[in-house]
């Protein structure tokens, strides 16, 4: 499995996830979580720009 696959799969899980709990994921977050699979911004960038857009930084 490739980086990017993994990520993919981390991605989705997470998503799952949310989406179970009764929570819908943000066009920004999930466009986040996009350039995280690619391999633009790493997880820590990813859980900054996430926790910046609900006011948790």
């Amino acid at each position: 499995m490739t980086i990017a696959e993994s990520r993919a799969l981390q991605v989705e899980e997470a998503r799952h996830s949310a989406e179970i709990e009764g929570l819908t994921v943000s066009k920004e977050t999930l466009a986040d979580a996009d350039s995280y699979v690619a391999g633009e911004i790493d997880s820590n960038e990813l859980v900054e720009r996430v926790r910046a857009r609900y006011g948790l930084s």
